[in-house]
């Protein structure tokens, strides 16, 4: 087909594509077509196959003009988009092309035939700006409190559950079960307000009401009527400026009984270790690794997002319509509900779908920026990862979390598994280029516990 294109760009990634099928292929398409037709086509008084041409123009022409003019579009458009000169102007895969003024063009086959169709494309982007780009690394101290944090987690983890003594009364961080209700102002329940075996850790505030403190004391089978006034400022606008009547009764207090740090437990938690001093070993590897790691990912996304501040570019619609959309069917998932329930849900609390999105999952142009960024200089910086690298990390994994490097190999044999693996190390090869093109400072010093708080927040 002899085809002629002319692409002219537009904002957001947008492109307009013009372009025009020769009259002779037109005129070829359109007879090919009608004698397909007049082969399958009844009309009666007509044996099939035997209908004239001029008889199907008369009682289909405008029609049969509609379809091929479609067909001709769609044989157009592949030929252009499959040639090898259109990967900088293929549409994106969830941006299909439109008709320019959503109205097909008239077929003339006496005459060129010409359409416009506008769709997204992939952001074009130069990230030449590296100009004032600063770095601040926290500066991280591991002491022995965090090595004792992390042992009190492994204890608790380990610890037996028993009940407590009858007549003792609960305590801080007794394991209570309740039941209770809100009381009206007549002593009568609430409506909805009941709520049998309800099971929480003293202190820790993971219930309702907050009556941690109001609780001390009391024994099993007691019941207690307790009542609060909530600040205005509460964090729970149904409980903010009121006062509450609760009635509660104790079903259950049980006392979680910790292991004793020594060899016995380093043996329960895994068999590897023969001694605490083994455990502990491994505990400070973990701790310089996870440190390690959440430094680069706080440089990272420091340099990621001055980076967008200084090489802005513009979005196509399409693409953060689709990042959204992938973005609220894992909110949906992990709501473990449908997509269509978790909207519903959102819309009943006065929120907006929006707002959820932002609320969860950050600014997602903000993100998408960043890896369109990443992908950019990956491709103009021609970084590869030949085997030998592959093998050096499989090294490095298989030291971070005592395995043997068999092991390592046996989880990543799975293909995707391997070429995320093979991307990640694409990327740190990268960030380590861009950082001896910026300026690096020491940031603020805080503590093990304080990065990862700071962090999250």
């Amino acid at each position: 087909m002899n085809v002629t294109k002319e692409i002219t760009k537009l904002e957001k990634s947008a492109v307009k594509l013009t372009a025009t099928v020769a009259q002779a292929d037109v005129d070829a398409a359109y007879r090919t077509s009608m004698s397909k037709y007049a082969k399958n086509i009844q009309i009666p008084g007509f044996r099939k196959g035997h209908v004239p041409q001029h008889i199907l123009e008369q009682k289909y022409g405008e029609a049969l003009k509609g379809e091929i003019a479609g067909d001709l579009i769609d044989d157009a458009l592949n030929e252009i988009l499959q040639s090898d000169d259109a990967k900088d102007f293929r549409p994106l895969p969830y941006a299909q092309p439109r008709l320019d003024g959503d109205k097909l063009p008239e077929l003339d086959i006496t005459k060129d035939f010409t359409f416009t169709v506008i769709y997204d494309v992939f952001p074009s982007v130069e990230v030449k700006n590296f100009s004032g780009i600063v770095i601040k690394e926290p500066q991280v101290t591991v002491g022995d409190a965090d090595l004792e944090e992390e042992l009190k987690a492994i204890q608790e983890r380990n610890a037996s559950i028993l009940d407590k003594k009858d007549g003792d009364p609960v305590a801080k961080d007794d394991i209570v079960t309740i039941n209770y209700k809100e009381l009206n102002d007549d002593g009568s329940t609430a409506e909805g307000s009941e709520r049998e075996g309800f099971v929480f850790t003293v202190g820790s505030g993971e219930n309702i009401y907050k009556i941690d403190d109001d609780i001390l004391g009391m024994k099993k089978d007691e019941s207690r009527e307790i009542t609060k006034t909530y600040a205005a400022d509460d964090a729970d606008k149904e409980l903010a400026g009121k006062t509450k009547k609760i009635s509660v009764t104790v079903t259950a207090i049980k006392v979680r009984e910790l292991p004793a740090l020594d060899d016995d437990l380093a043996q329960d938690v895994n068999e590897k270790y023969k001694t605490l001093e083994d455990l502990k070993a491994d505990i400070r590897l973990n701790i310089e690794t996870a440190k390690n790691r959440k430094l680069a990912e706080i440089k990272n996304q420091s340099l990621l997002s001055q980076l967008v501040e200084k090489n802005d570019f513009e979005l196509p619609a399409s693409m953060i319509a689709a990042e959204q959309e992938s973005r609220w069917n894992m909110m949906a998932q992990q709501f473990q509900t449908t997509p269509e329930r978790l909207s519903q849900m959102v819309a009943a609390s006065g929120q907006s779908k929006e707002d959820m999105l932002r609320q969860w999952t950050g600014d997602s142009e903000k993100m998408l920026k960043s890896r369109i960024i990443v992908d950019t200089l990956l491709r103009e910086r021609n970084i590869s990862v030949p085997p030998e690298e592959v093998d050096a990390e499989y090294e490095k994994i298989a030291k971070e979390q005592g395995l043997s490097v068999d092991e390592v190999k046996e989880h990543y044999k799975d293909l995707k598994a391997k070429e995320y693996l093979v991307d990640e190390v694409k990327e740190n090869k990268l960030y380590e280029q861009l950082y001896k093109e910026v300026k690096i400072e020491k940031g603020e010093k805080t503590t093990f516990a304080e990065l990862f708080k700071t962090a999250n927040q």
